[in-house]
Order: C-alpha cells, then structure tokens, then sequence
C-alpha cells in the first residue's frame, strides 16, 4: 500500500514511523515537488505536524500577531488544502497529528487558537527542547474510545495553537486537562472517508506500545489496507 506523507522539516520521522511496516511505501508530498498528481498512486494520506497555519484560512487575520510569522508557509497551507480536497472527493483514509489537525478542522469550517498561552491555557509547547506530557480525557461515546479502549491516557504536547470551533462536521473525542482539544473524529461517519487527527505526536512517544500510538496507527494502516 501506498501512503503519500505531506513534506515538513521532521518528514523522515513521520516517515519511518510508518515504513516500519513491511509492506509501506512512503510518498512525499509537498509543493516543492509539484507533485499532486502523485496523490492517484496513494491509498492513504498522512497529514504531519509543522508550521502554523495562515488565518487567514479561518477568517481571523487579528490573530496574525499571535502566530510566529516566520513559522507559517502559506504555500504549504494551499498545497495540503487540496490534498484534503482530493481526499474527499475520492474517499482516501487520512491521519492528521498537530498541524495535521489544525490544518483538517479549518478545512471542514473551524477555526483554532492561535497561541494557547495567550488564551489563558497552559502552555503546551516544548519546554528547553523538551515536549511536555499531559494526561487526556477521551470520550466514552467515541469512536477513540472504541478504538483504545481507555478512558484517559497520557500524551507529549508540543504546539503552541489548538483547535478552537470545532468544524460542524466534526466532535472533539478528547481533551487536555485545561480543555485544549486533543482530537476529533467524524460526529457521523456514515459515508464519509476514515479520518483520524489527534493533536500529540505519537511517531515520537516512548511507549509505542500506548493504545495511543499503536491503535491509532494500525488503525489507520488496517483502513488502508481495506480499499
């Protein structure tokens, strides 16, 4: 199977935490290679973390000050937007992680928090390098919560912007313990292509063996393989 990983400065990452499966072959995807046309070779889409995303994509240029402006590639913005397009239209499972799900709630018509401390919430970014761990509280009615098995569960956080609206389309699955959103799913899957966007990074956490990492993964890996 085929899983095409959108470009960024920690692909290989991304990258390997997927090819550790045998029979993954990985697709890099991103405007510095006009590639979308190779998005008809892909059976899944892996949307990675990275660089803030313009808002003007939601309607709120004010938070223009609160985004770090030199972390912000617009062009990569327009590239990953008509990945999602191409997504839906041709119902390709997707997982999406921080920027990932940031990029997908705006996508689908929510907005996001522009830098959480700001917001008056903990700050979830890195701390001297370092990313924090922060325990979540998952939703029992969700489908996370199918999946896992788990009712919370510890993660790493390391962004300073979150979701804020959630899109009409999707529900918040869990959050953080000041109400950061820590993932959405759809509110109705009926006929709709798998989504899967959770805000950690669970390519790098210790414990790979985590309902949280390992689920999620196998379970967006098992919906690809089923196309």
């Amino acid at each position: 199977m085929v899983i095409g990983v959108t470009d960024g400065r920690k692909f290989e990452q991304y990258a390997n935490w997927l090819a550790v499966e045998p029979d993954v072959e990985i697709v890099r995807l991103g405007y510095k290679f006009n590639n979308l046309a190779d998005l008809a070779k892909c059976n899944g889409i892996f949307l990675t973390g990275g660089e803030d995303i313009h808002p003007r994509l939601y309607n709120k240029l004010e938070y223009l000050e609160l985004c770090q402006a030199d972390y912000m590639d617009e062009q990569r913005d327009e590239f990953e937007w008509k990945v999602l397009e191409y997504t839906q239209k041709n119902q390709i499972p997707v997982l999406g992680v921080c920027r990932g799900l940031q990029l997908a709630n705006v996508f689908f018509g929510g907005t996001l928090i522009p830098d959480i401390p700001t917001f008056g919430k903990f700050n979830h970014s890195k701390k001297a390098g370092v990313p924090r761990n922060h325990l979540i509280t998952i939703d029992v009615n969700s489908d996370l919560y199918t999946l896992t098995g788990l009712k919370e569960g510890e993660v790493n956080s390391m962004h300073h912007q979150s979701a804020d609206r959630v899109a009409p389309q999707l529900v918040s699955s869990s959050v953080s313990p000041d109400g950061v959103v820590e993932s959405l799913e759809w509110q109705n899957a009926v006929d709709k292509p798998f989504l899967s966007l959770v805000q950690w990074h669970p390519e790098v956490m210790k414990d790979q063996n985590s309902p949280l990492v390992f689920s999620i993964k196998k379970n967006f890996l098992d919906k690809v393989k089923s196309l």
